[in-house]
């Protein structure tokens, strides 16, 4: 495995971990593992918006 493919797992493993911390498991269909990195950090984001716009 490259380096650049084992720094892509690494930053969706943390946003997983994080995302599941909030309470998100999936999105519509599908489990957050099945997702792409941009996927990933496209939810991530849109969930930090959320918890903002909730204070």
């Amino acid at each position: 495995m490259g380096q650049l493919s084992r720094a892509v797992t690494r930053r969706k493993e943390k946003l997983i971990q994080k995302l599941l911390a909030l309470g998100v498991y999936k999105k519509d269909e599908h489990h957050l593992y099945e997702l792409t990195l941009s996927e990933i950090e496209t939810e991530y984001q849109n969930e930090r918006n959320r918890m903002k716009a909730m204070r």
